[in-house]
């Protein structure tokens, strides 16, 4: 899976893509990630001429990145036609279709190139749109101030429906009976005069009585 970024502020994403798991899977080349700036599409020879966004027609604050840099940056991740290549673009609105597990799943088994759209300020020309056929996206019904956080979710539930992400795919809460109270070694924690002890249950080695239990928990 090759993730293709397009983002103002690409640095933002370094720290949580290069840690742990989403480490390990590019390191065993399971996973990858290119990234594009919209500046780097843009006609202007110095930063400040390489300014992509503007005022909105219309009226209203803030700014409105402009559609042909982004446009450019899409072209660019999208690259030369293949019968391997099986491409998704994602913009992130809040307006978006609900991002969920299902999602993940069904987008880790049927694309092999991911290209997601990061907006900023008060969003991205429209006409991106009707230059290319997106998916929007939204991963909760509430605003933030950039498209980098919703990317990162994406790739971290879709990457652990990868084969290999994970090491042991039985890893996978969601495939399986899962609580989410969970408990490890000591068997009992003193803090404070007081003994919080693991349930009983889970150290009978009953896993069905076990199963019944995390089913429980899951029902609270």
């Amino acid at each position: 899976m090759t993730y293709h970024i397009i983002s103002l502020f690409p640095q933002s994403l370094d720290s949580y893509l290069n840690e742990s798991i989403l480490k390990r899977a590019q390191e065993k080349g399971l996973i990858k990630f290119k990234f594009y700036n919209p500046r780097d599409f843009s006609v202007g020879t110095s930063y400040a001429d390489r300014r992509v966004d503007d005022k909105p027609y219309g009226g209203g604050p803030g700014m409105v990145i402009e559609a042909l840099p982004v446009i450019k940056a899409i072209a660019k991740a999208v690259g030369k036609k293949s019968a391997k290549k099986k491409v998704k673009i994602i913009w992130f609105v809040p307006s978006g279709k609900q991002f969920d597990t299902e999602y993940a799943k069904a987008t880790a088994t049927k694309y092999t190139d991911i290209i997601m759209i990061c907006g900023r300020y008060e969003g991205i020309d429209s006409r991106v749109k009707k230059a290319f056929k997106v998916e929007e996206i939204s991963v909760g019904p509430f605003v933030l101030t950039g498209g980098e956080l919703p990317a990162m979710i994406l790739v971290d539930t879709i990457s652990r429906q990868i084969k290999g992400v994970l090491g042991d795919h039985a890893s996978l809460e969601e495939s399986r009976i899962a609580s989410p109270d969970v408990y490890t070694r000591p068997e009992v924690v003193e803090y404070k005069g007081k003994k919080y002890r693991v349930p009983k249950v889970l150290l009978s080695g009953n896993h069905k009585l076990i199963d019944e239990w995390r089913n429980e928990q899951k029902g609270k």
